[in-house]
């Protein structure tokens, strides 16, 4: 795996070398915000996985996930950052970020939540090859209101298109309809969608369905629904056509 670190602080990144060497990995580093993008854009095509500290040098780790976002829509980002707020997760998420690791962490940690997300990724591509085998019209999952397509990659609710949904929200909004009206806690969703078991914050979960129900609620109504103290379902049976 080919995997590009973007941290301004060098002790970090010499701890962190030591352990991506220990796993056979192949590992640069950038070390401020112009570095960094103008390391990926050497060849965007060839990153396996990104780690990125948001207060760097130069220019800042959003704006940095944000151009990455521009070249690349697969390549998975981890965001490392000391800030710890909803806000901040849920901006970083809308900047492009597939999962968000807060400072201080444990090395150990922050390998094994790499080690998801690469499985994670790995599974979307190889579903999306088989994807390919069927028509670009054939919709995986129907319901009264609500179709999607894994093979474009786009989902619908009353034939409308709902927009500019990330590969995270996708399969997150797979993952709730393919069982519509089943209630997935927020450990589910963590190993379903992200693959983390043990590692994973469920606030993870929560900043995606927000971002998620913001893009549904510009076409309808809403069908991701709250289910207090356990998680979330997906119901459309209360939707009314207009």
């Amino acid at each position: 795996m080919k995997l590009l670190m973007i941290e301004d602080n060098k002790s970090v990144s010499e701890m962190m070398q030591m352990f991506f060497q220990k796993e056979g990995w192949d590992v640069s580093f950038a070390y401020d915000g112009i570095e960094a993008v103008n390391m990926f854009n050497e060849d965007p095509d060839s990153w396996d996985m990104i780690t990125l500290d948001l207060n760097l040098p130069k220019k800042d780790g959003m704006e940095v996930a944000k151009e990455i976002r521009s070249k690349s829509k697969a390549v998975p980002i981890i965001m490392l950052t000391a800030r710890d707020s909803d806000s901040d997760q849920v901006l970083g998420f809308e900047m492009g970020a597939d999962d968000y690791v807060t400072k201080p962490f444990s090395p150990i940690t922050l390998v094994a939540r790499i080690k998801a997300l690469q499985r994670r990724a790995h599974n979307e591509q190889q579903a999306a090859a088989d994807d390919e085998k069927s028509a670009d019209n054939e919709y995986q999952i129907a319901t009264k209101h609500f179709k999607l397509n894994t093979n474009t990659r786009e989902a619908y609710l009353d034939d409308k298109l709902i927009p500019d949904l990330t590969p995270k929200e996708f399969e997150l909004l797979k993952t709730l309809a393919q069982k519509p009206r089943q209630v997935f806690s927020r450990e589910q969703l963590l190993e379903l969608v992200w693959d983390y078991e043990y590692y994973g914050d469920e606030r993870t979960v929560d900043a995606h369905v927000k971002k998620l129900r913001q893009k549904i609620e510009r076409v309808g109504p809403q069908v991701i629904q709250t289910v207090w103290g356990v998680g979330y379902k997906f119901d459309d049976s209360e939707v009314d056509s207009k």
